[in-house]
This record gives structure tokens, sequence and C-alpha cells, in this order.
């Protein structure tokens, strides 16, 4: 059985921001788009992905394992995939070949989709790429938010038709291929004798009816390659590597649903602040004297000058709070953290050693 949990790196009380965050992080290190991507890893993290980021299916999965979380009311939590069935139940198909059985002329996962409901690899929902880009950010626009359009050359849905493949202003007919039905009987033959399975009509995608004319600009396949302006809305107070996924802005398919967009996110370093949470921190050099009487300073922020008040016997390591002036959350903002470090003079004028001395006899 898979261990969903080792599989994206979580403790198994992990929350679903940190399963959330896991997926991102490893959705984004092997999708097959990336060099050095894995298919089959990016597949399984998805999967695992799916079943914990439900609460229902992630119940079912601790209390009875794998074969009840992936399964879809079939046959013992059979799935659609033969192989998985026949090595969850400890059945051998080798002998189907070697013991003088040809399996030529029919698929295994045909004959189990249709006996234990599992759908089938051909009955499985087409679904167009996923697409991964990097964008980068100012430090200021990851801490407030920001929106960028960016142009993205990839498969779409034809704008002209919408996807029907029909010129504008035509009919759409019946299907003579599959008689207006939407998907077609076969009979295969077996081991278990002959077996009638249903398949999707790839001539209308299911839809039991074809464009009495085609749209010239797509050739009557709904879609086609172009470059398309995508907006992208970054969220206030996101953080360096975070992953932002576009539903069904990804890739479309002829007959099925676009893939999604995964955009990660890179933030250019301040040369003041930092964030942590949702505060911003910045260091500031304080002179002895103001540390010792104390002073007002202007501190310049992201969004203009505020004083703050240095308290008179202030020590390096103090922190100073300037409230509301930090990351956005929730209709309300965090605070800058000003931390201390008193600037000792490396070289002391003649008349200020003396004043030094003369505090050093008062005990100071």
């Amino acid at each position: 059985m898979k261990d969903y949990y080792s599989i994206l790196g979580i403790d198994k009380k992990a929350s679903k921001d940190e399963i959330k965050k896991a997926f991102r992080t490893l959705a984004h290190k092997y999708h097959p788009d990336k060099k050095g991507g894995n298919s089959d890893k990016f597949k399984e993290i998805n999967e695992a992905y799916t079943v914990l980021s439900d609460d229902q299916k992630r119940a079912q999965y601790d209390t009875y394992g794998q074969t009840f979380a992936s399964g879809q009311g079939g046959f013992g939590g059979f799935n659609g995939n033969w192989e998985d069935f026949a090595r969850q139940s400890g059945f051998d198909f080798s002998g189907f070949q070697n013991g003088g059985f040809s399996a030529e002329g029919f698929d295994l996962g045909d004959i189990f989709g249709e006996f234990f409901g599992g759908g089938g690899r051909r009955s499985r929902a087409k679904r167009g790429r996923d697409i991964s880009i990097d964008i980068e950010l100012e430090f200021s626009e990851a801490v407030f938010g920001a929106e960028r359009n960016i142009l993205l050359n990839k498969i779409s849905v034809c704008q002209t038709c919408g996807g029907s493949g029909a010129k504008k202003g035509t009919e759409m007919i019946t299907c003579t291929t599959c008689n207006g039905k939407g998907k077609i009987r076969e009979v295969k033959k077996s081991i278990f004798g002959s077996i009638e399975m249903t398949r999707g009509c790839e001539a209308c995608n299911g839809a039991g009816k074809v464009p009495k004319e085609k749209c010239s600009i797509c050739d009557g396949l709904g879609i086609l390659k172009k470059e398309e302006e995508i907006k992208i809305k970054v969220p206030a107070g996101i953080d360096n590597g975070e992953m932002i996924r576009m539903t069904g802005a990804g890739e479309a398919v002829r007959g099925g649903a676009s893939g999604d967009l995964y955009i990660k996110i890179h933030v250019k370093k301040h040369k003041t602040f930092r964030k942590e949470g949702n505060d911003l921190i910045m260091n500031l050099d304080v002179k002895l004297s103001d540390a010792l009487l104390g002073a007002k300073i202007d501190i310049q922020t992201l969004e203009g000058l505020s004083a703050i008040n240095i308290p008179e016997g202030s020590n390096t390591g103090d922190i100073l709070q300037i409230k509301g002036k930090g990351v956005p959350y929730g209709g309300k903002r965090g605070d800058i953290l000003v931390h201390l470090r008193i600037a000792i003079p490396q070289k002391l004028s003649r008349s200020a050693r003396d004043l030094i001395q003369k505090l050093k006899e008062e005990g100071m």
C-alpha cells in the first residue's frame, strides 16, 4: 500500500496548509514539463494530495488504507488499473502469456473496468496538460500583492467557434459514427468469453453531434495553439518559493477539461527589510549619544517615512515596534519590528575623549 504521507514528506498529523505547501513544492519540482521532471512521480504526488486534501477521503485512508481511499464504488477498491488490482489482490496474470494463451486482441484494463465498475482507462475524462512558469516579484509586491499580465503560447479553446469546432452560424448534426449516442459498443473475445464494452465515440468526442461545416480557424478541432494573455493576481504576503495554482488556465484538450497553470513565485531580497510571518524585520544602527539620551528618528518604510522614538538608555538587541506597517492579512496589518544596534565609534576626538573620561570618573 502506498504511504501518501511519506510521498508528500509530511507527518500524519499535518494540517491542510502543510499538506498544500508540501504538494506545491513537490509538484513544481517533479512537473513533467520541467527539466529533470518525472511524470510518474508527479502523478503519485497528485494522487496523494487528492486523498489527503479531502477530509472524507483522508479519514477513509487513515482507517482502511489506499484500497478504500482510492476506490470509486467498484469491486474491492478496484480503480480501473488491473496491474494495481492484481498486485493488491495477489492474483498472478503471468500464465496468460506463458501458458499458451495470448493476450493480444483485447485489453485487460477494459475487461476489469467493465466487470468491477472502476471506469477503465477508456472512460477516464480527458484533461489538458498542466503548465508551470516562474515569475519574479519586488519585495514590496510580495508584501502588498500584485497583478501581472503574462503571454503564454499554449493550446487554447478556439474563440471563433467557442470550442464546438463548427463554423459560425452553422448547425450541429447527428454523428453518423455513433448515431448520436456518443458512445460505441464493442464485443471482444477473452478468456472469460465474449465481453461487451462501451467506449466514447472518437468522431464526436462523446457529444453525439458533429459540426455540419467545420470552423476554418481551428479546422473543426475546437482547439488551437495561440498566444494568450493571462492575468495573474498575486495575494498579499506571499513567500518566496510559494506556488499559485490557476485551475483551467493550462492547455485545452478536445472534448475535455483544460489543465491547470502553476506559478512559482521568486521574491527579490530587500536591502532593509526581511519578512517573518506578517511582520517586517529591520536592523537600525543608533548613535551612542542617541541610545544614552534618547532621540526621535525617521524610518524609511515601504510606504514612506515613519517616526520612531529611541528611549533613553537603549541597548543593542532592544526591539522597537511600528504598529500597522507590516504585511496585510485578513483586513489587518502586521508590524515593523526594529532591532537596535548601538554604534560604538572607532575613533574619538580629544574633546570627546575628555568627556568620556569625565563620565568614567563619575562611575558611568
